[in-house]
């Protein structure tokens, strides 16, 4: 699924795809918006995404894509 992050005064906004499901990325940015500490997400090819909870705009959360067929899936 798609995620985007908006960052405090910043322009441009981060954009990954993940493995984790609504809910579970749902959870963690809360919790890590309720502690002050730091939101991490992992993204389908393993690497690790760390935005200070602090400066967060907004975290979007799109819709789970089911498995793509043909060409699109390369």
């Amino acid at each position: 699924m798609e995620i985007k992050i908006g960052i405090q005064n910043v322009g441009r906004e981060i954009v990954l795809e993940s493995a984790q499901n609504a809910d579970e990325v749902a959870t963690l940015v809360s919790e890590a918006i309720s502690k002050g500490a730091e939101l991490r997400l992992t993204d389908d090819k393993g690497r690790v995404v760390i935005v200070p909870a602090n400066v967060l705009g907004y975290v979007e959360v799109g819709a789970e894509e089911s498995r793509r067929v043909g060409f699109g899936a390369l």
